[in-house]
């Protein structure tokens, strides 16, 4: 039986830190996962810049409300939900992912969580596990799954790696580049049809 595992921002819905650098004006919170293969300096990096700036939660998520799918996004969801299952490994939390997820029917969603102070300051995070994308996939396919995965970063390339079928969506030039043995794909209609092409 196959399993699909896609990621969540920048597959299926925009980079949420991008989106809020836009609406502040803090260039500094462009840095995604795309920039650096370390998520925890990244997330390190980033709440130290929440702090600086005193941003709280209720900031980031008034920013995530106005956010909608990519377009074709919901329609590839609802594609692959009707011929399979479909988990969404992501390394936003909990905390941000709300909005998007009902937007996209509410699929399974892996994730961490943020530690937040009564007044709603973002003070720090709580990883599910260590790289927990990949030891899912792992531990689904010690359940016998067979596993499609789907990323775009550099903290995609665990669950790549170890999956059976792997597809890099719209990554950065430099990716691609560095990994020319991973399938790429630039919509989510061509995703698609890659991913049927795996159907046994």
């Amino acid at each position: 039986m196959q399993i699909l595992c896609i990621d969540l921002e920048g597959v299926l819905v925009p980079e949420i830190w991008i989106a809020f650098a836009e609406e502040t004006g803090v260039e500094e919170l462009k840095r995604t996962t795309r920039d650096e293969p370390d998520y925890e300096a990244l997330m390190r990096y980033r709440l130290e810049i929440l702090n600086q700036h005193g941003f709280t939660l209720s900031q980031i998520q008034e920013v995530i409300a106005t956010l909608a799918p990519l377009p074709g996004a919901s329609q590839f969801v609802e594609k692959v939900r009707e011929r399979g299952e479909l988990i969404i490994l992501s390394d936003t939390f909990t905390q941000f992912a709300g909005p998007l997820m009902k937007q996209l029917g509410n699929p399974t969603l892996f994730c961490h969580e943020l530690e937040v102070s009564e007044d709603g300051e973002i003070i720090d995070y709580r990883l599910r596990i260590p790289d927990h994308k990949r030891k899912a996939v792992e531990s689904l396919q010690r359940l016998n799954f067979e596993v499609i995965a789907v990323g775009d970063s550099y903290n995609d390339l665990g669950m790549l790696q170890c999956a059976d079928h792997q597809i890099l969506f719209r990554p950065p030039e430099f990716l691609a580049r560095e990994h020319p043995d991973l399938a790429v794909v630039q919509d989510h209609e061509y995703l698609l049809k890659k991913i049927e092409s795996f159907a046994p």
